[in-house]
């Protein structure tokens, strides 16, 4: 397979008036168009997957306060980033990140930006599926008569039996706008989600220890924090097809969509990520699941729910990735035929490394660190105070000429600290917590001796 070059559209006598140039998809093929609630949907499905359950676990990484500012933080520069690329493809007469990057930076940009765009979803599936198999694996535990130790109800039968049952079929639509019934009933089970995890922060919360450094205000892993934070926020390898899927795409329809998505995005995780942080303190794991004890059945409701809302969601990280390698290798537009072929090959190849791995935190942090971190502060930036004929002194500009260094920090550093400083997986192993027959009440004891207790 050789490398085709996009073929980039010329603008349409297009003015220098932004307002002139706002329709980017006018000649972009799309079998569907969605209206703006289901773009809103989508945007949400895309932020809320699996990158939720990891943020109670950046509070414990940066400090609670800390972590607090550092998630509006994020979420604001989500906004602002989402926005300045559709404004980078209206300047650049382009309908799709890769080819806004190719215009703006060249063939090398091209190919840097392919290889995040594949690397993000695909890591991004890979977590899917790992969530999906350990949740779902201890919902089958806990119905009656069935054997805990059964192949049935193991990780990896579940993850195979999932694939091959419904994130392959739903992967395999030609058009995202298909999608937004779906990320309509994955948003409403987040919905409930979360209403679990504040349950339990009231009822739990309170007979868990907490631990000595539970509200130090920051923390040396807070670089590691924006990373996960980063990983939960980012949609922008998918923008260009939300956008796409609009009737009459504009501007500032966009604008519209995305500070209503952000708005009701940031609402779910800061309750979320407060909720599971004040209930675990010092003990919160990268998968919040892993810290609830088995024989809670309302947790094993909110599991399911869980399951079900991340494979839901993972038909649109597959959309991008293979729309990443049909644009690079074969000129964007295979047949019906391919489509199929690159899918399964696609899929098979995510199922296959998620089947060897069986810790969350990890995958968070450097697909944050590595893929997050350059798409969402780096990239946008850099195209826009290139294309842009703004002065230097307006908004945006600045805006953009703050994100490029922060950026860089983020990504060598987080990169640095999560390669030397790994978390602790207590993959599949019951807290200390659960082991109590009463669960009401815990001496004050020192969190070394709780750890201990866990081991």
């Amino acid at each position: 397979m050789s490398y085709q070059q996009p073929q980039l559209r010329d603008p349409r006598q297009r003015e220098t008036d932004l307002s002139d140039r706002e329709s980017l998809v006018s000649g972009h093929e799309h079998q569907g168009k969605s209206c703006q609630s289901t773009a809103v949907f989508n945007v949400v499905n895309s932020v809320i997957g699996s990158g939720i359950i990891g943020l109670p676990y950046s509070m414990k990484q940066a400090g609670f306060p800390l972590g607090m500012l550092l998630l509006f933080w994020v979420s604001y520069i989500t906004d602002f980033s989402l926005i300045l690329l559709i404004k980078g493809g209206a300047l650049s007469g382009t309908d799709s990140y890769q080819s806004l990057v190719n215009k703006t930076f060249g063939f090398p940009g091209y190919l840097l930006l392919s290889a995040l765009q594949f690397m993000y979803p695909f890591i991004a599936m890979i977590s899917y599926n790992i969530i999906t198999g350990d949740t779902l694996s201890k919902v089958f535990q806990r119905i009656p008569g069935v054997d805990p130790g059964s192949l049935f109800i193991g990780r990896h039968f579940i993850i195979v039996v999932s694939t091959v049952t419904l994130t392959l079929p739903l992967s395999l639509y030609r058009d995202i706008a298909k999608l937004g019934k779906i990320s309509l009933v994955s948003t409403i089970l987040t919905v409930l989600i979360l209403g679990i995890v504040m349950t339990r922060a009231v009822s739990l919360g309170p007979n868990i220890p907490k631990t000595e450094d539970a509200w130090v205000f920051a923390k040396p892993n807070a670089i590691q924090a924006i990373g996960v934070m980063s990983f939960a926020f980012i949609c922008h390898h998918n923008c260009f097809l939300v956008y796409g899927s609009l009737q009459e795409p504009t501007v500032a329809k966009w604008c519209r969509v995305i500070h209503t998505s952000i708005l009701v995005s940031v609402f779910i995780c800061v309750l979320f990520a407060t909720c599971g942080y004040l209930t675990f303190t010092g003990f919160t794991q990268g998968d919040l699941f892993e810290n609830y004890c088995r024989s809670d059945d309302l947790v094993t409701f909110g599991r399911f729910c869980y399951g079900i809302t991340v494979i839901l969601t993972y038909p649109i990280e597959c959309f991008v990735t293979r729309e990443v390698i049909a644009n690079v290798f074969f000129g964007g537009n295979p047949s019906s035929v391919f489509h199929i072929i690159l899918t399964v090959v696609i899929i098979t190849a995510a199922t296959l490394v998620s089947l060897l791995i069986d810790c969350l935190g990890i995958v968070l942090e450097l697909n944050g660190a590595l893929c997050a971190a350059p798409l969402i502060f780096i990239i946008p930036s850099a195209c826009y105070l290139k294309l842009s004929e703004e002065p230097r002194t307006h908004a945006d500009k600045i805006m953009a000429c703050v994100m490029l260094p922060v950026g860089a920090v983020v990504m060598v550093v987080g990169f640095v600290m999560a390669i030397t400083n790994p978390q602790d997986c207590t993959h599949g192993q019951e807290m200390f917590y659960c082991l109590t027959s009463d669960n009401i009440s815990f001496p004050n004891i020192s969190r070394s001796h709780l750890q201990l207790t866990t081991q």
